[in-house]
Formats: C-alpha cells, structure tokens, sequence
C-alpha cells in the first residue's frame, strides 16, 4: 500500500510480509542503513502525542496504531511490515484498506497453537490528571467497550462496544481519525499533519472560525474553498456512523493494546482512552503477562492412572530406595517427560536436614529431576535395564522455594538438543504447591554396564 504520513506527509509505500510462528508483530524501515526492526512492543514508546510512536535504538515509527488494529481486528499473528518512511500511510484515516488488503492477500494457518493470555483477574490502569482508565476483566473472548466524553456541544458523550473479533472489519475498520478544530490550528502551528486532507481526518468544528483561520486552513488542505456542515464537521465529509468518534477510538485501543506482545481473551472497558493511558495500560499488561508466563504452572491430573508407576520406573532405572525419587511417571514422548513425587515425612534425609525444620536438600531435587529425565533417554534404548545414566554438567540451578514434607512434586524435563550418542541436554523444571520450586539446565550420559 502507498500514500502518505498523516504527520510527516512523506510519500511511504508499506508492504506486509508474513512471517514465522511466533514472530508476532514488527516493523522494518527498509530506507535506513541495516534495515533495523523495531519490535511492537509497548515498552518501545516514546510519546503519544496525536498517535503511538515507537522508538528503538534512535529508529522511530510514527501512528502505529491503525495498521496494528487491522492485524489484530482479522486475528493476524506473525506479520512483518516494511516501511520506507517512519509513518504508515494514513489512508483515509481508518483501518479499512489495510483490512481489504490483507483480505485480498489471504491468510495462512500455521502449525503452532496460539498464545492467549487469558484474563483471570481485574486488571486496571487510571491516569489521574486526565481522568481516563481503561479495565479489563474475565470474559469468554476479546471484547472492547469505549466511552468518551469530549465536554463539547458538538460532540459529547459517545460509546461504541466491538462484542467480538469477527465484526471488527463491519464495525470498527472504517472509523476515521478525527480532530477538534483548536487542536488542528495547534497541529499546524506545530508542522503536524503536513499529510492530512478532507478524507483522511473528520474535522469537528467546536468554535468560531476566524476568516484568518480559514484561509490557514484552506492552504493547508489545498482547497479553494471550505464549509462548515450543519452538523458541525468541516468540509465534505459524510459520517460512516453517528458515534464514529466513539468507534474510532475503540479501533485505537486495539492497535495500541497490541503492543502487550500477545492476543487477549477479556474484555476491555475503556473510559476516556487516549494513546497515553492506553500504552501505559499495554505496559501494565505486557509485564503482567511476562511474569505469569515465567511462572506459569503446568496442571497435571494426579488422579488418572500413571504412565509408569513405581514398579515400572524400577524396571528401566537403576536407583533403589532410599535413593529412588520419583514415584510415577505421568506423561512420556519423545522430548519430554513428566514424573511426580510425594515427600513425605518418612524420607531419609530429613533425619538430617533439619530434625527441627525438615526440607528437601536442593541436591536431591536436582537428581529428582535428572532421575525423570534419565526415563526420557533410557527410553530410545530397547533394553534400559543394562544401561547406566550419569550427569556431565548443571547450568543455571535456582532453587525458588522449600520444599517440605507433604508436598507433591512434579518434574518437567524437556530437551534442549536431540539425544545424540546417548547424550541428554535438557530443561528442567520442579513444581509444589502450584509454584515453581526449582529449575536447572542438565547434561547426562546414558553407558552400558560392563
């Protein structure tokens, strides 16, 4: 697609290219040196005056937001978009072309699950000085509900709701960009909007225009002459919804709630929004999603039948009791496996460690975690009962929490590389009490007894 930059008014060919799982969204400036990529992620934004720029390593990329809610409103995951300028195209100051644009392309399903963060508790973000919040809360799909009030007689309070995703092209995509009039002489007098015209941003005209005022505008806008519309909007346009203002807005919260870096299942309640609050609101919820993801808590049913129990596990390793430590072996392929452990009282090590105050000796949840990895490689053997596992390395060990008597364990081992040559590099993990207790990298080696 090409036009031009609402705020700069360069002349910018954009181009979307796709892009591989879990690329997610990032723009590319193919006129600079190196072509850099700056990622869509809010913590990239620099300001938002009259749009959502984003700024990495001294490479900016101006209104991000229409071309962003276009990829999100038609559920678009992994897209590359190369500008040859620092703005998209403002087209008609809506989503709509880039909606029909990537409609006419077509789409392509790939082969990996997709990432929802999915809404489990109120999560809220409110800038006191200009009164704007924006809430969102359980809900079965994405949903966004706008209201903004302006405080202005020619336009006051509106709302608009996007009930689901599927309507955002019918809905949403085509509410245009609109300005009050004494923000557009602040905008001019500023060197802004040096792209705009009459199709590409509703004008509201909330006071007296001076004949001086007019023939600014009428410069600016390369028009002969300029009119004021009954109901209050400069010039020619027609609106495409009475609350298109509202919808518009709505169209906003999208693109720049796309900058949390991942899709969302919830419903957004948007008071007063702007590209400040939203951002910040984008922020709140990208470091919210980071932290569950880093602690995110595998569920494993505890009351369906094992995999492997303990007379199978005994089968192919060769650890007895008391130095046996897992009980069952709950899910196996051929890159990871799941084992589980009960710590009781009974355990002895905790004889020593402490009689007063037991607790798991983190040594032992690291050769727990390796004795569910060894199931993993003992398993490509056919006779795993002749074969001998022993460690070579651990890399970047933490132990999180105590592990106490009482507390179940389960360990998830996957791996880092293919097993080659009898050689296991994998990825642990130990979780308790819905927490992860412990993690360590770990390399072993199976050999054959002699």
């Amino acid at each position: 697609m090409s036009g031009v930059g609402l705020h700069t008014g360069e002349n910018v060919t954009m181009k979307l290219v796709p892009a591989p799982e879990n690329h997610g969204y990032a723009f590319k400036r193919t006129d600079l040196e190196g072509e850099p990529i700056i990622e869509a992620d809010a913590n990239y934004v620099v300001n938002t005056q009259r749009g959502t720029n984003l700024e990495k390593k001294g490479v900016k990329i101006q209104t991000s937001e229409h071309v962003l809610a276009a990829l999100v409103g038609l559920e678009i995951d992994n897209v590359l978009i190369e500008l040859n300028a620092p703005e998209p195209p403002i087209m008609d100051g809506s989503s709509k072309f880039f909606v029909e644009a990537i409609e006419s392309a077509g789409v392509v399903e790939q082969g990996v699950d997709r990432d929802v963060y999915i809404v489990k508790d109120v999560i809220t973000y409110k800038d006191d000085e200009s009164g704007s919040e924006i809430t969102i809360i359980p809900s079965d799909e994405y949903q966004v509900t706008t209201m903004v009030d302006f405080g202005t007689k020619i336009l006051g309070t509106q709302n608009a709701t996007l009930e689901r995703l599927s309507d955002f092209k019918s809905e949403i995509s085509e509410a245009r960009t609109f300005s009050f009039l004494h923000e557009l002489e602040m905008l001019l007098e500023h060197g802004l909007i040096k792209g705009g015209d009459l199709n590409n941003a509703i004008v509201y005209v909330d006071k007296e225009i001076s004949e001086e005022t007019m023939k600014k505008l009428e410069k600016a806008f390369n028009k002969k002459k300029i009119s004021i519309k009954p109901n209050g909007i400069l010039d020619n346009l027609t609106l495409h919804h009475p609350n298109e203002a509202a919808r518009h807005k709505l169209l906003d919260v999208i693109g720049d709630l796309a900058l949390a870096g991942t899709r969302i299942q919830g419903k957004v309640i948007a008071n007063k929004p702007g590209h400040f609050v939203n951002t910040q609101f984008a922020k709140k919820l990208s470091k919210i999603i980071k932290l569950e993801k880093r602690n995110k808590i595998p569920q494993y049913d505890l009351n369906q039948p094992p995999l492997m129990d303990i007379h199978q596990i005994m089968d192919v390793l060769p650890h007895r009791p008391p130095f046996l430590l897992i009980d069952r072996i709950l899910e196996l392929s051929d890159t990871h496996v799941v084992g589980m452990k009960n710590v009781t009282m009974n355990e002895g090590f905790f004889i020593g460690h402490f009689p007063g105050a037991p607790v798991m000796p983190g040594v032992l949840q690291v050769e727990a975690m390796a004795q569910t990895g060894g199931i993993l490689v003992l398993s490509t053997v056919p006779d795993p009962e002749n074969y001998l596992t022993f460690f070579m390395k651990m890399d970047n060990v933490k132990f999180k929490q105590k592990v106490l008597p009482g507390d179940t364990l389960t360990f998830h081992c996957s791996l880092i590389t293919p097993i080659r040559r009898g050689i296991c590099h994998m990825q642990a993990y130990a979780y308790a009490n819905n927490k992860l207790v412990c993690e360590a990298e770990l390399m072993a080696q199976i050999a054959k007894k002699k």
